[in-house]
Parts: structure tokens; C-alpha cells; sequence
């Protein structure tokens, strides 16, 4: 049987997609025919993508089914009509988390950096398979460990069942389907005690801390703050990164360097040595790795271009734009900080456009896209635009995608695009602008 994934260029869906083919399954895949930077992996391995077309569902293939598919899509109508086998992605995912070691890494913000962190060293170390959220799947066959990256959204992480769980944070996002905090810290219970051997969580965030006696398995914090079992002292800063010591209660564990930038970071570190000293991985090797470790896509992406640098960056939530910031600040302390920012939703928007133009407001300069709908109307949000943000900003301003050229007034600066949607086409619209100008 042939497993066609509908809505292959999902990020999640690319990379459990990589992870069956790699496993030895036959799979192919449809989706729009425009290009998504999550089907350069799907190429390399050889896998077929295919334009959306009832023709390409048949008896012979087992349909699994993307988060974004609705009820109106011809292949998923052809699937339903003809009663082929069909999985969720997190149905199928959820299988895959009962087969092996599986470390399952969730929370609001910091996912994908800490899965992408913890896959790399664990790999480097013991082996490992991942599924990482920015479209980067892996497996062989002969390991035991499995790291994935499980979201909270419609609580689809409670179809997983991991050995031990990382909860980076909890905060209030998904507006859209989590009625209020209490609803989402409710589904972060849950899954905590489905979880089988033990909790790795961030003990600086209140609201991991304030669920604390509501889960039944062994929780093991980790944090900055004195009241952690695996704690970060002695930390000092530079625009090479960070060197900080990490104790396990009285226990010193280790120095450690990371070459990556702000706070949240070392806490994200900090986890995957909590989970590597807790699995009794050799400490040394976890050193070394995470020195080796080059970072996720689209999180602290760079490209630099004479006294430009360029980052595209995932964040969308007040706390990712403040971590994206504050990395940038401190790698380039001289360079004045320009926001390329694009409103992701409705919901999100009219719940937190004050927050947003607050940390817009830590900055030298914003430009501030209209909002986009996702799975949303906007008719369903009367009032709701990019005003909202920028009526409030001490230095910003509206910018389209085809108005790039508004960014040549800036020089020796950092210019941070911030959105979960894929910015490419204007970064390379203000790349090809840059070289130009270079020529002339």
C-alpha cells in the first residue's frame, strides 16, 4: 500500500511524510502548486508531489489527511467515497509515538528550537528519529529514540503517548479555539499525564508552575530562578553567544557554550540537558553537540548583505517577537533593529495587537503588513486590521509585499521578519533590491 499524504507542504505533514519514506514506505503527496521551502526535503528523498486531483486517490493507497484539508477538497471526497483506510496527521503520528522512545516536546512558543536542539544532540550522541515543526523529518530503522515536536492546538497532542514530555511554556495563544488560560493549562494536564515516565518543565513560567499539583508523573524543572532542579547560574553573554553552569540540584552538571542568542535560549538548552542528564547521556558529548548545532528554519534565519542583516524568523506571539528581538540585540549591540511584521490571524490580532505594539515599540523602526486571515474571515472581525498595531507605535508604519523598496532607507540594521507565514517572496524581493543597488 502507498501512503499519499493530502497537504504534503504542511510543515508537520512534510516531515512525518520524510519519516514513513525513510522507514521504508512507499509515499507521494499532493498539494498547491506553488512552492513551499517544506518540499526541498520531500525532493531530495525522491518523493512525488502532486497537484490536488481526485485522480490521484485510488483502493491502493492509505489517505492521511493534513490539519489545514476541509470537507471540500476532491481528494478527500474521493477518499471518503471509495472508504479508504485515512489518518490524521496526529492519528498516524500518534501511532508512531507508541513504537519507540519518544521525548515529546510541547508548549506555546520555543517548539520547534528545542525539538530541532534536542534532535540534533541526541542524534550526534545515541541516535535518534525526529518530526520537527519547521519540515525536517528523520528516521533509520535501528533507533530507539523518537523526538517530535507536539502541538497543543485542538489539544492534537493527546493522541500522542511519549516517555517523557518537555513543556517549554504555557501561555495564552490559539484564541481561536481555547476559550481562555484555564482551557489551554486543562489540555496541557492532560497531556502531561498521559505521558509515561516523567515531566521536563520550565519552572520560570507561572503557568507550568500553577498546574504543577494537578499532574500525576514526576516533574523535573528547569529554569534560571533558584526553585529549579536543573538550574543555569554564572551565565555571561557576549555577541558569540552564551557560556553559563548548569547544576542538577546541588550537583554541578557542567559549563556549557551555546552560539545562539537571548534568554530563552539557555532555556532551551537547559532542557535538552535535562533530558540528556536524566537519560544518562554522556555530558561531555552533549558539550560538543550543542555546540555543533546550526539551528532550526526560519527561526534566527540569517543572510547578510554588506551592513544588512536579514532574519526571517517564525514569531508571531508578543514572546517569540521579544526572544527574536532580544537575540538580535544582543548579537548585533551597534546595528539599529528594524520589525518587518506580519499580523497572523484575526483572533490573535484582536486579543493581543497592544502586547505586539509594545515590543514593536523596544525597537528603532516597524513596518506592519495587513493582517493575515489564516483560517479565518474577516468579516467575522469587523475593525480588526493593522491599524490597531500601528495607531499605537511610537515609529511604524504600513508596508505591502510589493513595496519592499521602503527598506532602502535603512542601513547598517538588522531587518527581522516576523510571521508563522512564509515571507520569502518579499525577502527576496529586498535581497535582489540590496544587489542591485550594490551594482550601481
Amino acid at each position: 500500500m502507498k501512503y499519499h499524504f493530502i497537504g504534503i507542504k504542511g510543515s508537520g505533514m512534510s516531515s512525518l511524510a520524510q519519516i514513513m519514506f525513510d522507514l521504508g514506505y512507499d509515499v507521494q503527496g499532493s498539494d498547491k502548486e506553488q512552492h513551499f521551502f517544506t518540499q526541498i526535503a520531500l525532493e531530495e528523498r525522491g518523493i512525488k508531489l502532486l497537484p490536488y486531483n481526485d485522480s490521484n486517490i485510488d483502493d491502493n493507497i492509505i489517505a492521511v489527511v493534513g490539519a489545514s484539508i476541509k470537507g471540500d477538497n476532491v481528494e478527500l471526497q474521493k477518499a471518503n467515497k471509495l472508504n479508504v483506510k485515512k489518518y490524521a496527521y496526529f492519528e498516524l503520528l500518534g501511532k508512531l509515538t507508541r513504537k519507540y522512545n519518544t521525548i515529546a516536546v510541547c508548549g506555546c512558543h520555543g517548539k520547534t528550537s528545542t525539538t530541532s536542539l534536542l534532535a540534533h544532540v541526541f542524534n550526534n550522541i545515541v541516535g535518534s528519529n525526529y518530526l520537527i515543526g519547521d519540515g525536517t523529518g528523520f528516521a533509520n530503522k535501528n533507533n530507539s529514540y523518537f523526538m517530535i515536536e507536539a502541538c497543543e492546538y485542538r489539544r492534537h497532542f493527546l493522541y500522542y503517548y511519549p516517555k517523557t514530555t518537555i513543556i517549554t511554556n504555557i501561555d495564552l495563544d490559539h484564541i481561536d479555539y481555547f476559550k481562555d488560560l484555564d482551557d489551554i493549562k486543562d489540555a496541557f494536564i492532560s497531556f502531561a499525564n498521559q505521558t509515561e515516565k516523567q515531566i521536563i518543565a520550565c519552572g520560570d513560567n507561572l503557568n507550568i508552575r500553577s498546574i504543577k499539583d494537578k499532574i500525576n508523573k514526576p516533574i523535573y524543572f528547569y529554569g534560571i530562578e533558584d526553585n529549579n532542579d536543573f538550574k543555569a547560574t554564572n551565565i555571561v553573554s557576549s555577541n558569540k553567544g552564551f557560556t553559563f553552569d548548569v547544576y542538577f540540584k546541588d550537583e554541578l552538571v557542567g559549563t556549557f557554550n551555546i552560539d545562539m542568542y537571548g534568554k530563552h535560549s539557555i532555556l532551551n538548552a537547559l532542557a535538552v540537558i535535562a533530558a540528556a542528564y536524566l537519560d544518562n547521556l554522556d555530558m561531555e558529548s552533549v558539550k560538543k553537540h550543542l555546540r555543533t548545532y546550526n539551528g532550526a528554519k526560519r527561526r534566527f534565519s540569517e543572510t547578510v548583505i554588506d551592513d544588512i542583516v536579514i532574519i526571517d524568523d517564525y514569531a508571531h506571539h508578543p514572546n517569540e517577537m521579544r526572544a527574536v528581538i532580544e537575540a538580535a540585540k544582543q548579537k548585533y549591540p551597534d546595528k539599529e533593529i528594524i520589525g518587518v511584521f506580519l499580523p497572523h490571524t484575526f483572533s490573535r490580532t484582536k486579543a493581543l495587537y497592544k502586547e505586539i505594539a509594545q515590543i514593536l515599540n523596544t525597537i528603532n523602526k516597524s513596518y506592519v503588513l495587513d493582517v493575515y486571515p489564516s483560517r479565518e474571515k474577516a468579516s467575522d472581525y469587523p475593525g480588526i486590521t493593522n491599524d490597531l498595531i500601528i495607531d499605537l507605535l511610537k515609529n511604524g508604519e504600513s508596508i505591502k509585499r510589493d513595496n519592499i523598496d521602503k527598506l532602502l532607507n535603512h542601513h547598517d540594521s538588522v531587518i527581522i521578519f516576523m510571521s508563522p507565514d512564509d515571507l520569502n517572496d518579499m525577502i527576496d524581493k529586498y535581497v535582489n533590491l540590496l544587489k542591485q543597488n550594490k551594482e550601481h
